[in-house]
């Protein structure tokens, strides 16, 4: 939980959302509370005695996956340990952005601390003291299939550790080696398990999903604000949000939802202004089946908020060593299992897929709605002078294109498995892809929520001097102090670009934002 002095103090196996969210805005110092270390001690204890006894156990004294038979002598355990993360650093692509690297960071120094991994005190110190200064593992972003947990991801991250490989500092890219010195951190000397115990783990999976998934929640957010403003655009109905109707069918997300939008339309004068003499009897779907969509893909997003938490707060590499009791420092014992797997994180990513991609698609029809004069009653592509002015055509040209590629984007990564490792890890979980294209797919979303922000805007400029709701109008005025209105063609793209990342940052005001706590648990 954040303290008063702006720290955040990590209580392992209790965080929260909100410390999620804070540490993935911005780069919040970390300390461990003080009660975390006596279990990190017990387990460390536990590994020094299994050792000292020279009992074959596996990640301890033995080699890994189908080599588990080989037993290595107690000389060789360092550079046993050193060996498995050289050898496993093989990952390749884009690295990793910074703000999901400390979430890599922040659950992996969660997991460890909670003692049944094994590590000594000063694995997680180091951790600590690199994610406070600031020195960002560089971690390339393709390699993990999600079981044995993210392997080659961690094994860049535990390079940093070992003073090896480059890493991000003061904003430059840097030798590891390079960036502990000037932070006056020792590289540290892995002892038995602790390799093994920092790359095993769904820690890269699940920071990846939980990007994912604040994403999708500005997302909904943004979806909602700009379908709201498109209603009175096309001079919609609002008789569609009535909560009689969500009552009765009972989805606790769509009534969420259309609460949400009574309020954003509330006291619209252009809404009122054709409640009589309209001869249109219903909106197409994409006016009147918001709550029911968006609503639904609200659902979605909170029950992948739900296990991305409990992932995020979870023990998962292998082997788990359960120490007895205290008086008794070597008791205990150490169970071999596959909490590495990452199906929860892989079905979590696949749902907020789907989330994220109806959102745009949802935007998409009603940009398509808002252009063609048939259906809105507007000037034709939004633009007063159409035939001279293309206006809006080609924006949702763009749309259209995002909206297809999210299509494919969505398909179930966790479906897939390829065995590993000579058949020894045979069912994999693809979280990391599932995870990782959620970002591509919300870049989509975001530049699609863009340019309906735009084009509600222009459409509800064509109905004045009536005026929309007054928290639409604080949306349109947010707006239009970026970007003017669209008068005859211009250069488009710079608008759609700060209409995106107006969608991206959240920037809905703090009025607006208040009826959004439901989604922020």
């Amino acid at each position: 939980m954040n303290d008063s002095h702006h720290h955040l103090t990590l209580q392992p196996g209790a965080l929260q959302l909100a410390d999620l969210r804070a540490v993935w805005a911005a780069h919040v110092p970390l300390r461990l509370a003080p009660d975390a270390w006596e279990p990190v001690k017990a387990s460390c204890a536990l590994v020094e005695t299994i050792t000292a006894k020279g009992d074959p156990a596996y990640g301890i004294n033995t080699g890994f996956g189908i080599l588990a038979k080989a037993h290595i002598p107690n000389d060789q355990l360092a550079a046993l340990q050193r060996n498995l993360i050289l050898s496993h650093a093989v990952g390749t692509g884009e690295l990793i952005d910074d703000n999901i690297v400390r979430l890599i960071m922040l659950t992996k120094i969660g997991s460890l601390a909670r003692g049944y991994s094994g590590v000594r005190p000063l694995i997680i110190e180091t951790l600590i003291a690199l994610y406070n200064a600031g020195i960002m593992p560089a971690i390339p972003s393709q390699g993990s299939v999600g079981a044995s947990g993210d392997l080659a991801p961690l094994a860049h991250m535990t390079l940093a550790m070992l003073g090896v490989g480059p890493v991000r500092y003061q904003g430059e890219l840097v030798e590891a080696s390079t960036a502990l010195a000037a932070a006056g951190i020792e590289p540290v000397t892995l002892a038995a398990k602790e390799g093994l115990a920092l790359i095993n783990g769904t820690q890269v999976s699940t920071a990846l999903a939980l990007h994912g998934l604040f994403m999708a929640e500005r997302l909904l957010e943004a979806g909602m604000v700009a379908g709201a403003l498109s209603v009175d655009a096309a001079r919609g109905s609002d008789a569609p949000f009535d909560a009689r109707i969500h009552a009765v069918r009972g989805q606790p997300g769509q009534i969420a939802a259309a609460g949400i939008y009574r309020e954003l339309v509330r006291g619209s004068a252009i809404r009122a202004s054709h409640l009589v003499g309209d001869e249109r009897v219903q909106d197409p779907y994409s006016l009147r089946c918001q709550p029911q969509v968006m609503g639904a893909a609200m659902d979605l997003i909170a029950n992948a908020g739900r296990t991305l938490l409990i992932e995020a707060n979870a023990v998962t590499d292998n082997p788990l060593l359960f120490p007895g009791a205290p008086d008794d420092a070597g008791s205990g014992v150490i169970l071999s299992g596959g909490n590495f797997h990452a199906e929860p994180v892989a079905f979590a990513a696949d749902t907020l897929a789907l989330a994220i991609a109806e959102i745009g698609a949802l935007s998409e029809r009603r940009i398509a709605l808002l252009i063609d004069a048939n259906l809105s009653g507007l000037p034709a592509f939004l633009v007063k002078e159409p035939g001279l002015n293309s206006g809006f055509m080609i924006a949702h040209v763009t749309a259209a294109a995002l909206a297809s590629e999210n299509k494919s984007l969505a398909h179930p990564a966790s479906v897939d498995s390829l065995p590993t490792s000579a058949n020894q890890e045979d069912h994999v979980s693809m979280a990391t892809f599932a995870a990782r294209r959620l970002g591509q797919m919300a870049h989509n979303t975001s530049v699609i929520l863009g340019i309906e922000l735009l084009a509600a805007a222009q459409g509800i400029e064509f109905h004045r001097p009536l005026r929309s709701s007054e928290h639409l109008e604080h949306v349109h005025a947010q707006l239009r102090a970026r970007v003017a209105p669209y008068d005859a063609d211009r250069f488009f793209a710079p608008d759609i670009e700060a209409a995106r990342v107006m969608v991206v940052n959240g920037e809905l005001s703090a009025s607006i934002k208040e009826l959004f706590t439901v989604l922020h648990p």
